[in-house]
């Protein structure tokens, strides 16, 4: 089986931008397994379906089809031959994929593609359960997080960046708390800190040291 080093945490903590580093300085494949439920979700919106029926998005989930292919160093996505790109990155996709997350069916089909992902080779994953549901038995699980205040900072200015979105700040952190409590709270695989994994906070550290801090985990010899 590839190595797979398994990245969680909340919104805002970091976890891509550090993913994408590390991978890149492993020469490993970049997963963003929460691009994936967005997808879930995008679709879920484009067909209709009601975000808040569990039995809606389950029957929805079972007709999506998502093409995963690895490309310039990540595993990037295709629904119909397409890439999704900045369609899955809108407020209407943020205000949503908590509860299509939620769906037990959901996951089930992101954890098997997510675990497929292996055949490509090594694999650097973020998202929300690696560590304690798709890849639990990995030697690398690290939890990043950071204040509700920088985690909102940071999400803000990279929306506005991406000329994706004008929310104040305020309302930034108040969605981002409001996902964390419900991806937190869920009955099925919530975000959680799994025993045995290394929790960074990155409130107060540069993007460089956090990096620095998970090389310096993963590149130490075994014992």
């Amino acid at each position: 089986m590839a190595n797979v080093i398994a990245i969680d945490g909340p919104s805002g903590a970091g976890k891509s931008s550090v993913s994408r580093i590390v991978a890149k300085k492993l020469g490993c494949l970049h997963v963003d397994s929460g691009a994936l439920y967005r997808i879930m979700t995008w679709q879920c919106l484009e067909r209709g379906v009601d975000t808040h029926s569990p039995e809606a998005v389950a029957a929805a989930a079972a007709e999506i089809e998502i093409e995963c292919r690895p490309e310039d160093g990540r595993i990037a996505y295709y629904v119909d031959g397409e890439a999704p790109g900045e369609r899955i990155r809108t407020p209407e996709i943020n205000a949503n994929a908590s509860f299509v997350s939620a769906v037990k069916e959901v996951r089930d089909k992101v954890t098997a593609l997510l675990r497929g992902m292996t055949r490509y080779g090594d694999l650097v994953v973020e998202g929300r359960d690696i560590t304690t549901a798709v890849f639990p038995d990995s030697p690398a699980r690290f939890y990043l997080t950071a204040s509700a205040e920088a985690r909102a900072a940071r999400r803000r200015k990279e929306q506005v960046e991406k000329g994706i979105s004008t929310e104040s700040a305020e309302d930034v952190k108040a969605s981002l708390v409001a996902r964390d409590k419900m991806d937190s709270s869920r009955k099925y695989a919530p975000l959680k800190k799994a025993d045995g994994v290394l929790e960074i906070d990155s409130t107060n550290l540069t993007l460089e040291q956090v990096v620095e801090e998970v090389m310096k985990v993963v590149l130490s010899p075994k014992s």
